[in-house]
């Protein structure tokens, strides 16, 4: 493992990355600035969580140095993945970046063509069972020759730079976006999903970290090395390690996050059957019996 000097001084500059914090953070703030100009409040700790959670940690991945030696370390690279993954994404949908844009985008064919574009992906990865899926088969990627074609391609490296975030954020908006609303027996299935999950993220960690052999293909970047560099095996290893750590660890904020979105839904539909008076409530008993002949 590096020194902590070494850790915390080993910066460099990444295009690709530059270009989405740019992107993110204008856009993010033009909303912000027409929400002031409208009269509308918007919670700073919302605008903290996008920048600083968000955007912050992915400039950290990025230019620090995981990205940096990105290229010459699998555990880098593989922490990295992760951190764009589920990190990033997970500060960045606490800003409710889609609630921000409905606020503040003006009625007209801008805002329908971009609607239409958004509701089938937000509808497809709102199913419980696409997300962790789709996790586990990135993740699965640090076990193919794939992981070193991507790590050591620079154009490859650019595109998972802005992908990954992005995949993540797709996987993490249907949790906090309030517009989804999903009854609690849905809910409930998603929690089961995401115990599978839970188990399924570890597998590809566990799988580098007792495997003898190289599983990416990739062979030991020639040149001269810090001594704290390990060996290509060895390597493998802590990518493993990391993997399997960082993987488990950040699944516990998803599980916070179905549990908040339980209570209010519950709530929700409580608030709703005690509105109803006795003719609707058995109106509702006898179509609920119907539905069971």
């Amino acid at each position: 493992m590096p020194p902590l000097g070494e850790f915390l001084g080993s910066w460099s500059l990444d295009p690709w990355a530059l270009a989405l914090i740019v992107a993110a953070g204008a856009l993010y703030g033009l909303g912000l600035v027409r929400a002031a100009r409208a009269g509308q409040s918007w919670p700073w700790w919302r605008v903290l969580a996008f920048y600083g959670l968000g955007l912050g940690s992915y400039a950290f991945v990025n230019f620090g140095f995981l990205g940096t030696y990105s290229p010459q370390l699998r555990w880098a690279f593989s922490i990295r993945i992760v951190m764009m993954l589920f990190v990033v994404p997970a500060g960045m949908a606490l800003g409710l970046p889609l609630g921000l844009a409905r606020l503040t985008m003006r009625p007209g064919r801008l805002r329908t063509v971009l609607a239409a574009m958004a509701r089938r992906p937000m509808k497809l990865f709102s199913n419980s069972a696409v997300s962790p899926i789709v996790g586990v088969v990135i993740l699965s990627m640090m076990l193919t020759p794939l992981a070193g074609i991507t790590r050591l391609g620079a154009g490859f490296e650019g595109m998972l730079t802005l992908a990954i975030p992005l995949l993540g954020l797709l996987m993490v908006l249907p949790l906090t976006e309030d517009k989804l609303l999903l009854g609690t027996a849905f809910i409930m299935l998603e929690f089961v999903f995401a115990f599978i999950e839970l188990l399924a993220d570890a597998l590809p960690g566990i799988l580098l970290r007792l495997n003898g052999h190289i599983l990416d293909g990739a062979a030991a970047i020639a040149g001269p090395h810090p001594g704290w560099f390990p060996s290509p095996l060895r390597d493998q290893q802590i990518a493993g390690d990391w993997l399997w750590f960082v993987a488990e660890i950040v699944d516990l904020p998803v599980l916070i996050l179905l549990f908040v979105r339980f209570s209010r839904t519950d709530k929700r539909e409580r608030t709703v059957l005690d509105e109803m008076s006795d003719e609707e409530m058995d109106a509702l008993n006898e179509a609920h019996l119907h539905l069971r002949d």
